[in-house]
């Protein structure tokens, strides 16, 4: 019996909920500020290496 009773209080409960999905009236914008220094590292890194691999006399 009891189990009965809370079954239909949450039905009522439940059924008083209304869920709307709709889309936004502005446009999502998503702002990618992004640093790309690391790439500009690895090739100054690469370019480095060729550089002490052919001049063995600098350091």
């Amino acid at each position: 019996m009891k189990r009965l009773i809370l079954a239909s209080t949450a039905l009522i409960a439940l059924s008083a909920c209304t869920l709307k999905v709709a889309a936004p009236e502005k446009p999502i914008t998503i702002n990618l500020n992004v640093k790309i220094e690391h790439e500009v590292r690895i090739k100054v890194e690469k370019d480095l290496e060729q550089l002490f691999e052919k001049e063995d006399g600098l350091f």
